[in-house]
């Protein structure tokens, strides 16, 4: 996976980074194996740099109209953001606490509602909370793996080690499952995870702006099933873009 988390090299003034001390000659095990512990989540958690400010107490419902829509009965954009806050919120804590076995989250919903900042709050929360995650846009996932069949000297092993993380993860965070050119090839990619996650109970969160609809003819009923086996649907939708509302407020 590519790594987007900057950071410096890191040494230890009490360990010369050994990972132990020596005290009256006996070994203890020094602070710092926290904090390496730590920026190793980071890193392999695969967030961005505007990712890592993401935060649940930075999601703003303002953006979000109150006023009943056309289409969503008593339901308005405040309301369903709302509620995927709180789901999402409950989630994080749940999986924190090493309750890993309940349903993931899929949010839908349209583009730039809000859905990839919920689940990179999800992610940093986790990452905060000794969890591990990985963080992965799922056009760029699958660019990875075709990438390995042009290296000189392939081997599946390079396919198989990306596979592997996402399989094995932690909590997967699986952003853009959007409207791509999705092929048997890429479809069987997806689903290998899905169904390897459904398996081992591995939770998962979703990212999309297709409906479940829309979900089952892009990606077919086998892996659309897979899905809602693991997830529960959180819907964010917006009438405009708000990276454009945000754009107009005053610095």
């Amino acid at each position: 996976m590519v790594n987007n988390f900057q950071h410096k090299s890191f040494t230890c003034p009490s360990c010369q980074n050994r990972g132990f001390i020596i005290k009256n000659g006996l070994a203890y095990p020094c602070n710092c194996v926290e904090e390496r512990s730590r920026i190793n989540r980071l890193v392999k958690a695969n967030l961005g740099r505007l990712q890592h400010q993401s935060r649940f107490e930075n999601f703003s419902l303002k953006y979000y109209p109150k006023s009943p829509e056309k289409g969503f009965g008593a339901q308005t954009f405040y309301h369903n953001a709302k509620i995927a806050l709180e789901v999402a919120k409950s989630f994080a804590k749940e999986f924190a606490k090493g309750n890993y076995h309940g349903q993931g989250l899929l949010l839908t919903g349209n583009v730039g509602s809000g859905k990839t900042f919920l689940a990179s709050a999800i992610a940093n929360y986790v990452l905060e909370n000794g969890k591990q995650v990985l963080f992965t846009v799922v056009p760029d996932l699958l660019d990875e793996i075709k990438a390995t069949y042009d290296r000189s000297g392939f081997t599946e092993t390079d396919e198989m080690e990306i596979l592997g993380q996402a399989r094995t993860a932690e909590l997967l965070i699986l952003d853009d499952l959007g409207v791509h050119n999705y092929t048997e090839w890429t479809v069987n990619k997806i689903y290998s995870i899905l169904n390897y996650r459904a398996n081992h109970q591995l939770p998962l969160v979703i990212t999309t702006n297709l409906s479940l609809a829309d979900l089952d003819t892009f990606l077919g009923e086998r892996t659309t099933s897979r899905i809602l086996q693991l997830c529960k649907i959180c819907r964010l939708s917006n009438k405009e873009d708000i990276r454009y509302l945000k754009s107009k407020e005053p610095i």
